[in-house]
């Protein structure tokens, strides 16, 4: 258990919590006004800051596809991965319910109806997309991420300070893209705590944006293992 540290899983914890709040929050108390351009910009600025200020506490995953990749790219341990990932799900549904609290203050708003920024398919998609293009968007779009966290913490003495813009500038682009074809997920974390909240369509279609996502998080940590990571002898003889 000394591979555990507390701060960190209480950093994940709140981590993944402020973004869902401030994630999910904005798509749904002020969708209507900033509309798909503020959505990614509020997912993409929070996860930004969150890299700096827990960065150096976790490593800021909030995302247990992130975990994977790192677990196949060997930059965690395998009981350090299933713990983050616990307290990454617990954030997310401490988040969602937050974001429930605040949206139920608002006079008409009903869960049923006005949602909770769940993610789905086909009918349950914003742009009625089938299973098949979110299930191709959710892997690539996941792979794309974690591949830049992972070789944006492994090139850095000082990761955090190093990777914080392109995570969250990667987290925008990718929300700018998919919110219109599935609410975007690439976090089965941020996908668990709304949906099992919202229950119906969103928790049948739940599985989606965990396979998915995770499968993105394998290919993205078996191409930084094994294709991009140039070894240390390597290096040196090109800078010779």
């Amino acid at each position: 258990m000394k591979s555990i540290s507390f701060p960190a899983l209480v950093a994940e914890t709140l981590g993944t919590a402020l973004l869902v709040i401030f994630g999910v929050g904005t798509a749904v108390v002020g969708g209507d006004t900033v509309g798909t351009p503020g959505i990614a910009l509020a997912f993409g600025l929070t996860l930004l800051a969150l890299v700096y200020a827990i960065g150096p506490i976790s490593g800021c995953h909030v995302n247990p596809a992130v975990t994977v990749g790192a677990l196949i790219a060997r930059a965690i341990t395998p009981i350090r991965a299933v713990f983050y990932i616990l307290a990454q799900a617990i954030g997310a549904l401490i988040g969602a319910a937050v974001v429930l609290t605040v949206a139920s203050g608002r006079p008409g708003y009903s869960l049923s109806s006005d949602g909770l920024g769940t993610n789905g398919f086909a009918g349950s998609s914003p742009g009625e997309y089938g299973l098949a293009s979110v299930a191709l968007f959710e892997t690539i779009a996941t792979a794309t991420l974690v591949l830049v966290v992972l070789a944006t913490t492994a090139r850095s003495v000082h990761p955090a300070l190093a990777a914080g813009i392109p995570i969250g500038l990667t987290l925008t682009v990718v929300h700018l893209l998919g919110i219109g074809i599935d609410s975007t997920s690439v976090n089965p974390a941020r996908s668990f705590g709304p949906a099992l909240l919202a229950g119906g369509p969103a928790l049948s279609q739940l599985w989606v944006f965990v396979v998915f996502p995770v499968l993105g998080a394998v290919l993205a940590g078996l191409t930084h293992r094994f294709v991009l990571t140039v070894p240390a002898a390597a290096r040196t003889s090109e800078t010779v």
